[in-house]
């Protein structure tokens, strides 16, 4: 009997170590009882210097999520999540790679037993995340849908080709509407928020493609709902834009719009802020425009000042609040090329584009501001908080990815050890340093 269950015991030993899952025990405050190497090997660089042995303090930086979706699932058993994603690598170095994505299932198993798999998907998302971007917009091109028309321009804007669907949808003809500007031909309603054609075809530059949807006007001055596309059109030297593509699909109206496969790509769950993800794939955009024209681009890090106090006197909802309130308060200052992202935690970036470094600094600081203005309510009354930032910008020097936010860190940083609740930019900090 005894060698069998050293036999058992010894089966369930090389499982764990052999699995190509990782697999995770932990208690209700997430303090780990048994890890397996392959979790350890994805999970303990994540940890820097949060505490390796508590689950929800290693993925703090990149799942804070994780904790909250623990705490109120309200059963004592059962599954928490199933397969919730975590990108994980944000400025890490992998050329020619996308960033590592780690799929996270949580399964109560009793009132104070848990436990965690974590596989990596990184192909899976990659591809997903191209089929998506083509898959609703062509998708229903075989049905509800009356025509769609295609139109090349230059870099500038202009139009310099249009298929015949064009004059159908629109009733223009093609010689009236070649070397027009497109915002001489198409209407956007900016009253109701939507952006200009210009931010549009911007953003399309930044990401590689732009979804959208208006009312537009055909030559007859009837109305009708317009689906719109922006994609870059490369040129022969990578990473460059060699004009856009623009195609129009004249669709029914209904409840579900392209916001929602917006938000689904591109933004975090909690805050509405950019995802890591994305983030890191317009970074990557912006600075290879930036050897190829040196445009200044610069980056701002902001970090939230005391935020664990935050959570541990008002409670983690309560710093959910704080996040979105944040998140808010800084997108509605920035400019529409700008991207307000949300790396893990309390920690945020803001990419800015076509920006010099004093340029940068007075963003922040009017950032800084309104973040100090902020007034959050809570059950025990009304909450301040403050925030602390550090800017970059890109140079010979220093240009990647990777030794941006590494330098904006260390900005950060300084201006967490000098007292918070300021900015710092390289130029502020010490010769020496």
């Amino acid at each position: 009997m005894r060698d069998d269950l050293e036999r058992d015991h010894q089966q369930l030993l090389e499982f764990l170590y052999a699995c190509p899952v990782g697999l995770v025990q932990f208690d209700s405050a997430g303090e780990i009882l048994m890890i397996n190497p392959y979790a350890m090997k994805h999970l303990l660089p994540m940890a820097g210097t949060r505490d390796p042995a508590n689950l929800f303090a290693m993925l703090e930086g990149c799942a804070p999520e994780l904790r909250n979706l623990f705490d109120d699932y309200g059963k004592e058993r059962g599954t928490v999540c199933d397969g919730h994603r975590i990108a994980v690598d944000i400025g890490a170095v992998r050329k020619g790679k996308d960033p590592k994505v780690l799929a996270c299932t949580l399964v109560k198993l009793g009132a104070d037993r848990a436990m965690a798999t974590f596989t990596e998907i990184t192909v899976q998302v990659a591809q997903e995340r191209r089929l998506k971007q083509t898959e609703t917009w062509f998708g229903s091109l075989i049905s509800g849908v009356n025509d769609y028309a295609v139109l090349s321009l230059t870099p500038e804007g202009i139009i310099d080709g249009v298929n015949a669907a064009f004059a159908r949808q629109t009733g223009r003809r093609i010689e009236d509407v070649a070397g027009q500007a497109l915002d001489a031909i198409l209407n956007t309603d900016t009253a109701s928020g939507t952006l200009s054609l210009s931010d549009q075809l911007r953003l399309a530059e930044r990401d590689g493609w732009y979804l959208d949807e208006s009312w537009q006007q055909r030559r007859t001055g009837e109305r009708y709902w317009c689906q719109r596309l922006f994609a870059v059109r490369p040129a022969g030297e990578r990473g460059a834009c060699g004009g856009y593509f623009v195609v129009l699909r004249d669709v029914a109206r209904d409840e579900s719009d392209t916001s929602d496969l917006r938000r689904m790509l591109l933004c975090d769950h909690l805050t509405g802020a950019a995802n890591r993800t994305h983030f890191l794939q317009a970074f990557e955009r912006e600075q290879r425009r930036w050897r190829q024209d040196r445009q200044p681009l610069s980056l701002i890090l902001l970090d939230v000042d005391h935020f664990k106090a935050v959570n541990d006197t008002y409670g983690h909802p309560t710093g959910d609040v704080v996040l979105k309130q944040l998140t808010q308060v800084c997108s509605a200052m920035l400019r529409p090329a700008d991207l307000f992202a949300r790396l893990g935690g309390e920690e945020f970036a803001v990419l800015l584009p076509n920006t010099p470094l004093d340029e940068a600094a007075r963003i922040a600081d009017r950032l800084r501001q309104s973040v100090e203005a902020m007034v959050v309510t809570a059950d025990a009354g009304p909450l301040r908080i403050t925030a602390s930032f550090g800017c970059v910008t890109a140079s010979d020097a220093c240009s990647s990815v990777e030794g941006l936010i590494g330098l904006g860190d260390t900005q950060l940083y300084a201006a967490k050890h000098a007292g918070r609740n300021r900015v710092y930019t390289r130029a502020a900090l010490p010769a020496a340093a």
